[in-house]
């Protein structure tokens, strides 16, 4: 087995909201079947790809893609803000690769990756996403215009592609999702206020981080309660996605439009372009079967919650 694959959602608030203790147990169990394959699987490298919640992309500059060549964690919720372990030279290669396969990649030699990113890694190597190495690619998730579903899909591929022969036993990740819709502002519709942190709200104050951490944790509790003016989560929706994820056709992840997703299962939703990523990057390096599925909407979390793991055929 060379190639392997993890993609979850993510929450920033697994440590800030208490859903009840039976969904917190299944959740713990879903973490701990992933670190159990990952630790069998042993990866020489993992590819990472991450959303960012407008702690290290802002709208000054927001790339739909971009390749780290460096990079550290934010520490946003108490995340990793340390220096990650990327293999630059690997990472340049790889962005050149890109390129020629008419990808066009934005690159970092100073990329800012916050939890949507690092919390799988987290999770794995008990805190320390820099266990590994690891190549963080980003994927514009939050900003619109978003590109079409299949670039990212080609995108994946490409990645696939370049470690398919590799002498490494690569581990893709893809970080994010599902159907969620948390309080994130949107620049046509926000303040004027939230439109200059939008643009320029790169490396905030301690009492400025800790504010909007506060409006997100007391979102997720008043949605707990229903009292939430926030889209409902949406099961059968991700359901169907994780469906597309398991049957290994990815073309058909070509059929996901920007403004349907909105509609549908919130503006969020768009995280599900790093499994999109992830899941064609596998399929790049032969069939696979996905050997473990976990699903359950938590609105504690904010999020249709998944977590899948797959192997190469």
């Amino acid at each position: 087995m060379i190639q392997a694959l993890v993609c979850m959602s993510h929450s920033p608030l697994l440590e800030y909201t208490n859903p009840p203790a039976e969904v917190k147990a299944a959740v713990e169990e879903s973490f701990e079947q992933v670190r159990k394959f990952v630790h069998d699987f042993n990866p020489d490298l993992v590819i990472n790809f991450g959303p960012d919640h407008y702690n290290g992309f802002f709208q000054d500059l927001m790339p739909p893609f971009c390749v780290a060549y460096n990079a550290h964690g934010t520490g946003d919720y108490d995340s990793f803000d340390g220096v990650l372990n990327v293999p630059t030279e690997i990472a340049e290669n790889l962005a050149a690769f890109l390129v020629e396969q008419d990808l066009d990649v934005a690159i970092s030699r100073k990329m800012e990756v916050d939890h949507g990113a690092v919390q799988p890694m987290e999770i794995i190597y008990d805190g320390a996403p820099d266990a590994k190495p690891m190549i963080p690619i980003f994927i514009n998730s939050v900003s619109r215009p978003f590109t079409k579903m299949a670039r990212v899909r080609k995108l994946g591929a490409a990645v696939g592609e370049y470690f398919r022969n590799s002498d490494k036993k690569v581990l893709f990740i893809g970080s994010g999702g599902l159907s969620h819709d948390p309080p994130v502002p949107r620049f046509h519709e926000a303040t004027e206020e939230q439109k200059q942190f939008l643009v320029e709200g790169r490396n905030p104050t301690p009492e400025a981080r800790a504010a909007r951490q506060e409006r997100t944790i007391n979102t997720a509790i008043a949605f707990a309660k229903g009292e939430a003016d926030i889209m409902e989560l949406n099961p059968k929706w991700d359901q169907e996605f994780m469906r597309v994820c398991r049957e290994g056709n990815v073309e058909e992840f070509d059929k996901y439009h920007a403004d349907d997703m909105d509609a549908a299962a919130g503006h969020s939703s768009h995280e599900v372009r790093t499994w999109v990523a992830a899941y064609s990057a596998l399929r790049a390096c032969g069939e696979y079967t996905v050997t473990y599925e976990f699903y359950k909407p938590i609105k504690e979390y904010i999020a249709g919650f998944g977590v899948t793991t797959a192997v190469l055929d």
